[in-house]
């Protein structure tokens, strides 16, 4: 992948994705919070302009109430240790669902809290109509401005609604206009976010205006969630029909006549509308009445592996009596999408006809909701460099921003519901959760539908939701115009309407050995679509370790601080089965830091293990998500980076087994095989396999090497390493790919023992165990080694780049050897995109890889290259 600076890809960014054309106000700064308990109940008096929020919190929106408390310091560093549990409010049990549980009458939280600001209207928006939008309230609401009640909590209800309400009449002209929100904390019963077992529940139950407040002008009709379909002829790709659609609403109590208006770049289309009072429509434009929508040649859009996610721009407003009432802009991508079952029964993706091996990972937010782009690009940058092409959001949706961004940069993203609480009690819901929950689906669809990254909607996440509830959700997604697949739900059970999901969430979300996924065949192993699933445990390095726990903590044996920072609930009690695979497989560590060294070895051989597996299998394996991809707090669980933004062995490993042109070591049948996930057109000719197998002091045991070519879109076993003889214990493998030029594409050592891991015949829902745990002790005893390590630096428009030369002049393996680029106090430079990382070195070869990173997260020091490694004493290149 061509290198790409932060500052370029920020800019890139800030210029893509959809926009509303409308004139707006975002209602972001200025906030100030309080609980009822204090400022007291009365609406009329607290939304005036006179009313003085003397003793009042400060507050961005989005944010939850804590998230609010926490960055006005009222809560210092609640993530460090166990400083979650001093929270007022906290006294859920560790590991405890909090949407089963009810609030402590003495918690905070209890009782409901204000969310108040003063805003004046702009001149250019005055004269105009003015609505008062909130994309999002968790949970209940009673919304005042300028002493006059908006509406009340019976009315606003619901984490994933979205309320706009016709303030024109309400405001003050250009005077002062005082805003005033009473949240009400989600119940049980309630159709609410959670976070499961992902992180400590927040003693507020995430209470508040999570998602933006804003207001926008218009005239008398206006334009909301505008959609483009795309039919694409994927037999030849030369062509695509566009169905263009928006929702109109009338907000006067008279007839409106008017023309809606449609222009993608020269293209240009129109036809009139009568809307009646009050009345909403759904208009469409489509090429059957419209044959300018028939696009030749589109540039059409991809996911980043497979092409080019090319955009275009639709402007479409209505107008009456000569004058533009409403103008919505939508930034589109002409791709289709559709799924099929295969033989074996995994649900296949196919974009633009063209297939797709499904390979990313689970997203969370902040825990408290706030928004935070330079982290959130970073993230996301951070899954194209893995190769990934998939982000799943369960629930805890993003901002706007973000599927925007993942509109620009090629990135697939699926959502539905979250599993866990009410969303999947059906049995409990009563009047209000139906309407809630039908008015939550049709907001959602409208807000996702226009958004080409988005590519299916789970109507459940563990279960399918039942007869009922699917016949409710499938008729609004007909309604609404969903363009894209739907799924019953993240699991393999089928649901009354839909049938079966063609899914699994069989698991793993604990530790197994790297061959469990080609050896499985029932569970979690490479077939089918896993929707998450995971191999655990993903201890960071010893410097984000230093962050998050105190450091009377930091030792051996571990303690409950570290527990409390794993995933909650049986994942907290299994923590034990990963240390115990860890110090059986390489031996008891000495030291924590020895314990995060070896935890990078344990993460990176299986996050490589699982990708390769469904790669090596595909199109029997369809999908894989890896559970997490990130975490909302510091976690030494289910993440492929830490919170810190560190990338270690988990993510290097992830990345290497994601290659696109990519040389493996088959667990299950001993085969080296070869997988390309470019597209067909981009074959690999003349490529050059070399494989060896090495002792730990790098003597050669065995090497075999052909020629080939590689198909794209492709996996192809090669030929089958043979067992070592007269090895005892571990020893690597080291396979190579060269191009016919004579430049390397792929290269992958494996440490491997002549004792393997041995699966037990018996599995659970999150884990298999293991009979007999595989034996690389030896490599504790690996020779020394010792490497020369130089570096060029330099810098353009604040991004710096390190170009670092490696070389091995001796006799031994450099084994696992781990980069770093430093700043002032020796403080890792993070973000950071490293070309390659945890990388070995056999004797006698030199690499040279590159790392992109922001210059000022150098503090204003050089910048400086730290080497360590398995083997090897610590090296700095300057």
């Amino acid at each position: 992948m061509k290198w790409i600076s932060w500052y370029a890809l920020s800019l890139f960014l800030a210029v893509a994705g959809s926009a509303a054309a409308q004139e707006q106000l975002t209602l972001h700064n200025g906030w100030r919070i309080q609980s009822s308990a204090k400022a007291g109940n009365d609406g009329a008096i607290i939304s005036t302009s006179s009313y003085r929020p003397a003793g009042w919190y400060r507050a961005t929106v989005p944010s939850t109430v804590v998230g609010s408390l926490v960055d006005d310091s009222v809560y210092r560093d609640p993530f460090f240790g166990m400083k979650f549990r001093e929270l007022p409010g906290t006294t859920i049990p560790i590991g405890a669902n909090f949407t089963h549980t009810a609030m402590d009458p003495q918690s905070p939280y209890a009782v409901p809290w204000w969310y108040r600001t003063t805003f004046r209207v702009p001149a250019s928006m005055r004269g105009r109509r003015i609505t008062l939008h909130f994309d999002g309230i968790n949970y209940r609401a009673n919304i005042w401005l300028n002493g006059r009640r908006l509406a009340d909590s019976s009315a606003v209800v619901g984490t994933y609604r979205r309320f706009d309400f016709d303030i024109t009449d309400a405001l003050k002209g250009g005077a002062a206009n005082a805003l005033a929100v009473e949240v009400f904390a989600p119940t049980p019963p309630d159709l609410q976010t959670t976070w499961v077992d992902w992180n400590p529940s927040p003693p507020d139950k995430n209470m508040g205006l999570w998602q933006p407040a804003y207001l926008s002008a218009s005239g008398d009709v206006v334009v909301r969630s505008p959609e483009v379909l795309s039919h694409v002829d994927t037999a030849t790709l030369r062509s695509a029909d566009l169905t263009v659609a928006a929702n109109l609403r009338n907000l006067t109590s008279s007839p409106i006549n008017g023309t809606l208006r449609g222009r993608i770049g020269t293209v240009a289309f129109s036809r009139p509308v009568t809307l009646p009072p009050h009345d909403s429509a759904f208009v469409r434009f489509t090429p059957d009445s419209f044959p300018q929508l028939r696009f030749a040649n589109p540039r059409l859009w991809w996911p980043a592996e497979l092409g080019k996610p090319e955009l275009y721009d639709l402007s479409l407003e209505f107008a009456s009596g000569g004058r533009v009432s409403d103008r919505q802009n939508l930034r589109f991508g002409i791709r289709e999408i559709t799924s099929e079952s295969t033989p074996k029964g995994g649900r296949l993706f196919r974009v633009n006809g063209r297939r797709i091996l499904i390979r990313g990972g689970g997203w969370a937010p902040d825990m408290f909701f706030r928004p935070q782009p330079e982290r959130q690009d970073a993230q996301l940058r951070y899954a194209l460099d893995m190769h990934l092409n998939t982000m799943r959001l369960e629930g805890n949706y993003e901002n706007d921003r973000f599927f925007q961004r993942t509109d620009s940069l090629g990135l697939l993203v699926m959502t539905g519901w979250v599993c866990c609480d009410a969303w999947e009690e059906w049995k409990k819901w009563g009047p209000e959760q139906y309407a809630v929950a039908a008015a939550s689906l049709r907001d959602q669809i409208r807000r996702v539908r226009g958004h080409p990254s988005v590519f299916v909607w789970l109507n459940g996440s563990d279960n399918p939701p039942p007869a009922d509830v699917e016949k409710i959700y499938l008729d609004i997604e007909q309604q609404e115009a969903w363009p894209n697949p739907t799924v019953s739900s993240a699991s393999a059970k089928p649901a009354e309407f839909s049938g079966a999901s063609g899914v699994k969430m069989t698991g793993p979300y604990a530790w197994v050995p790297p061959s469990y996924w080609m050896q499985d065949s029932t569970n979690g192993g490479a077939w089918a679509y896993n929707t998450e699933t995971s191999p655990g445990a993903a201890v960071p390095p010893i410097e984000s370790i230093r962050r998050m726990i105190p450091a009377q903590d930091i030792k051996l044996p571990l303690d409950s601080v570290w527990v409390y920072h794993a995933a909650s609930g049986v994942f907290a009690r299994v923590f034990d089965l990963y240390n115990v695979a860890l110090s059986t497989r390489f031996g008891a560590p000495t030291t924590v830091e020895d314990y995060t060294i070896t935890s990078q070895l344990m993460t990176y051989e299986n996050e490589r293990a699982m990708f390769e597996a469904y790669r090596r299998n595909a199109y029997v394996s369809t999908g894989v998500i890896q559970w997490m991809f990130n975490n909302a707090w510091p976690s030494i669980y289910w993440h492929l980076f830490d919170w810190y933004l560190r990338p270690a062995g988990g993510y290097f490993g992830a990345k290497k087994g994601n290659e696109p042109v990519h040389v493996l070591f088959s667990y299950d049948d001993r085969s080296v095989a070869i997988v390309n996930s470019q597209p067909s057109r981009a074959p690999s000719r003349g490529v050059r396999l070399w494989a060896r197998i090495l002792g730990i002091d790098g003597s050669e045991k065995f090497a075999r090497d052909t020629v080939i070519d590689v198909p794209g879109d492709s996996a192809m076993r090669v030929f089958v390493l043979p067992e070592p003889a007269g090895v005892s214990g571990a020893y690597f493998a080291d396979l190579r790919l060269i191009d016919a030029g004579g430049h390397p594409v792929s290269t992958n050592l494996y440490w491997l023992s002549s004792q393997p891991d041995v699966l037990a015949d018996t599995s659970t829902w999150y884990m298999t165990p293991v009979k007999k745990y595989a034996d690389y002790t030896a490599l504790r005893s690996m020779p020394a080694a010792a490497v020369n390590a130089t570096a060029r630096f330099s810098s353009s428009g604040g991004t710096g780049q390190a170009r670092v030369t490696l070389k091995n002049p001796g006799r031994s393996i450099a084994f696992f050897m781990r980069l770093q680029v430093t700043g002032r106090g020796g403080e890792e430079a993070l973000p950071v995109l490293w070309q390659d990382n945890y990388l070995s070195l056999l004797p006698g070869e030199t690499r040279v890889v590159t790392a992109t990173y922001r210059v000022r997260d150098l503090g204003g020091a050089r910048p400086k290259v730290v080497v360590t490694g398995w083997n090897l004493h610590r090296t700095v290149a300057r």
